[in-house]
């Protein structure tokens, strides 16, 4: 997703919890991801957000509010997740 909308606006930021730099750039580089990752090795981002599991998406619009949460795995790649993307990608 990443790929396919970064033109158009959209940033993926992964966040990494509770592992080390050294752990989540090996596991980037295996999975080839080319993509920043942010890391939250005490939880306080988590803390922040009440993240509760994961994986965790917040959609953040363009003024930096919070519009939408999903917990747990999602078809963003599936139709219906890349209109929602497409139509927040618009406003």
């Amino acid at each position: 997703m990443h790929t396919e909308f970064k033109d158009r606006g959209l940033v993926v930021l992964p966040i990494s919890i509770e592992e080390g730099r050294r752990k989540v750039s090996g596991w980037t580089e295996k999975q080839k991801l080319t993509l920043p990752f942010l890391l939250d090795p005490d939880g306080d981002a988590s803390a922040a957000y009440k993240i509760t599991a994961t994986p965790t998406v917040f959609l953040i619009n363009r003024e930096g509010r919070v519009v939408a949460k999903a917990v747990g795995t999602k078809a963003w790649t599936s139709e219906a997740g890349r209109a929602v993307l497409q139509l927040l990608l618009r406003k």
